[in-house]
């Protein structure tokens, strides 16, 4: 099934006489798994008869970005915003709320999805005049905040921060079980109304990679930040080639810690043996490394894991986050997280195995992201959060009626 067959096949809510939405998603960076998962529901959801709308950060992306929210414009009749974002927590927040706001009262949002920590907050924050549509608060956290270490101060403040807006959620849409498990431990309460709803990848996705005759030993593809696993993947990669094998490596994306990953891999004596390219179509890193590694200290449900597997890539990865729930019976191979002799291990079992064994498995890998994690599925299962949160709402307002219903004098 194609792209297109795929949005199709939600289409026609609209014309059966369900609630039309005007969906107006809210997000800082329009770069990686995010990003794309907002792309792919903008689709879905404008194919489905839905108003749609973006608000994001103006100085994130680049030109890859902007590319990108060009090709999307077509499925989006409420426009794209682009304000300033922050990162981190900033005063210059409170201008970008008001924003959300406006923009939000502006096309008349009934839902307000917000992605990751800085556009949950924001969507959720947002205060609309009494005169405005009251919107639906649905968050999709995308990991964020959920993925600091338990016990540290910033996880502490986050979590509770996450407490309070938890308050003005509608409905929470994790992308992992992983996820939903760290609100359920360090945030609490009982919200609304709960969906996990997988990231979900396209049929024509599904179709085997093919390697270039100079391909790399490995590739790494994400973003360039230590919070990767980076600096242990290049002290794996030094093990591996004091064992005597020209392991060689690229290193496929851009980000902050770009720059010192470049000098420590000069340090380490792996100058000829590390390369680095900016950030390209997944299919087109894939085919410039024989076996993708994604050594990462913190995930939720990395798209780069799911796009992989389903191109029957051979892959190493840490056991963190929702990525165990990719491999499904196949988690035993992964590997503990922070470990560079672990990792060095469970690369060299790849380089050495048998080549039809090998393909076995990816093949068997990617049989079963197929059966489980469809785009068409994400569409609708996200479509069907809103519709819960708005029956959960009715249901309220039912519920706080009936005592003034009681009161009222019967008539004779």
């Amino acid at each position: 099934m194609s792209a297109s067959a795929s949005v199709l096949s939600v289409r026609a809510s609209a014309e059966e006489g369900e609630t039309v939405h005007r969906i107006l998603h809210v997000f800082r960076a329009p770069v990686g798994g995010l990003f794309r998962h907002v792309c792919d529901l903008a689709r879905l959801q404008a194919a489905a008869g839905h108003r749609v709308g973006i608000v994001c950060d103006a100085s994130t992306g680049g030109e890859r970005a902007a590319e990108a929210l060009d090709a999307l414009l077509p499925s989006l009749e409420l426009g794209v915003v682009r304000l300033p974002m922050r990162r981190n927590p900033h005063g210059s927040d409170i201008t970008s709320v008001r924003a959300v706001a406006a923009r939000a009262r502006e096309v008349g949002a009934t839902v307000l999805h917000g992605h990751g920590a800085k556009g949950g907050a924001y969507a959720r924050i947002a205060v609309l005049p009494p005169d405005a549509v009251s919107p639906v608060r649905a968050y999709t956290p995308h990991g964020g905040s959920y993925n600091y270490k338990p016990g540290t101060l910033r996880h502490r403040m986050y979590m509770g921060v996450e407490r309070l807006l938890a308050t003005r959620t509608d409905v929470f849409l994790f992308e992992s079980g992983y996820v939903a498990d760290r609100h359920r431990r360090f945030v609490g309460g009982r919200p609304r109304s709960v969906r996990i709803v997988h990231n979900g990848i396209d049929e024509a996705e599904f179709v085997p990679v093919r390697h270039r005759p100079d391909a790399y030993d490995l590739v790494y593809v994400g973003e360039l930040r230590e919070a990767k696993g980076l600096p242990v993947l290049l002290d794996a990669l030094v093990a591996l080639r004091a064992e005597g094998r020209p392991t060689r490596l690229l290193m496929v994306g851009s980000g902050p810690d770009a720059d010192q990953l470049a000098t420590r891999a000069r340090e380490l004596g792996l100058a000829d043996a590390v390369a680095f390219e900016p950030p390209q179509p997944i299919r087109s890193a894939l085919a410039k490394g024989r076996i993708m590694v994604v050594p990462s200290l913190a995930e939720s449900l990395p798209y780069v894991v799911l796009e992989a597997a389903a191109a029957q890539q051979p892959l190493v990865s840490t056991d963190v986050g929702g990525i165990p729930e990719i491999f499904g019976a196949a988690s035993v191979d992964l590997v503990r997280a922070g470990d560079p002799s672990a990792l060095k291990g469970a690369i060299a079992r790849v380089l050495d195995e048998d080549p039809v064994q090998g393909i076995a498995r990816s093949r068997a890998l990617s049989e079963c992201v197929q059966s489980r994690f469809s785009m068409k599925r994400m569409g609708s299962d996200v479509l069907s959060g809103y519709a819960a949160a708005l029956r959960a709402r009715t249901a309220s307002t039912v519920r706080a009626s009936l005592p003034a219903l009681k009161e009222m004098p019967k008539s004779r």
